[in-house]
């Protein structure tokens, strides 16, 4: 008999204690992480340090609304339009709960990123594609920090699998299952990496839009892919060729490859 890991976390930090959840510590790991790789960045190619506090306002507001946007619009409009308070962290039926930001989508989150790098761009004159390069790696940490605190969730799991390393996610059912969130958090962390080394070749480095495109392109393929391991979010998903997450991948990917195809062609954009 096949023995596979049982996976019963709570995700509350202290149990009783609302408030902190490792999914919260998680995205704070992941900025954390990400912030003092901006910081190398900034200090290697000579650039205000204290620039960057505001480059994360700016990055992640854009981003956590992006996401929690992009989660109502593609996945459920009809339930919060018929209850708008559950767009906040709450939920008062049948009684008041408070919920985190349950339901966020990456897809809606990378475009309110963008949004929020956009307007740090007007403001600071700091080349666009150039800061996207860097925070392309300094995403990529995030991303993996953020499936682990999917994981401490028990939520975004895969399908039934009886593979040796599959999990049993006690609080969803006894069913073992593919452990996407920990495949797709292995993904992010390694990408990071991968792009931290080639950003130290000055022929990518100055590759502008390169590094970025190249992280786009491979984030949205390895998204495409998952979702064939990964249970559908949403009911209307089912009998669908395709589900939402990888309908939304295809063009981002392609966008991937038009950057980095781009990147190579053309000058370098100086970082101011």
């Amino acid at each position: 008999m096949s023995s596979f890991i049982i996976w019963d976390v709570d995700p509350r930090i202290f149990s009783g204690f609302e408030y902190l959840r490792w999914y919260g510590l998680s995205w704070v790991t992941g900025v954390i992480v990400g912030y003092n790789i901006m910081i190398r960045f900034y200090k290697k190619e000579s650039l205000p340090v204290d620039e960057i506090e505001r480059l994360v306002i700016y990055v992640m507001v854009g981003g956590v609304i992006g996401a929690r946007l992009g989660h109502i619009l593609f996945y459920d409009p009809m339930h919060y339009l018929a209850n708008p308070i559950e767009i906040l962290p709450i939920r008062i039926k049948p009684s008041f709960q408070f919920t985190g930001l349950a339901g966020l989508a990456s897809h809606g989150g990378v475009f309110g990123a963008l949004l929020g790098l956009y307007l740090y761009h007007r403001k600071f004159k700091r080349g666009y594609l150039w800061l996207l390069d860097r925070l392309a790696i300094a995403g990529a940490f995030l991303g993996g920090c953020i499936r682990v605190g999917n994981l401490m969730n028990s939520e975004i799991v895969g399908i039934p699998s009886n593979v040796p390393w599959a999990f049993i996610f006690t609080r969803i059912d006894q069913t073992p299952r593919h452990p996407a969130q920990l495949y797709e958090a292995l993904f992010y962390f390694g990408l990071g990496t991968l792009l931290y080394f080639i950003w130290r070749i000055p022929k990518y480095r100055n590759a502008t839009g390169f590094l970025a495109g190249l992280s786009i392109s491979m984030i949205f393929s390895q998204r495409f892919l998952i979702e064939f391991l990964k249970e559908n979010q949403v009911q209307f998903e089912e009998g669908l060729a395709l589900n939402m997450g990888q309908m939304l991948s295809i063009p981002l990917a392609m966008v991937g490859v038009f950057l980095l195809v781009n990147g190579l062609r053309k000058k370098p954009q100086l970082s101011e």
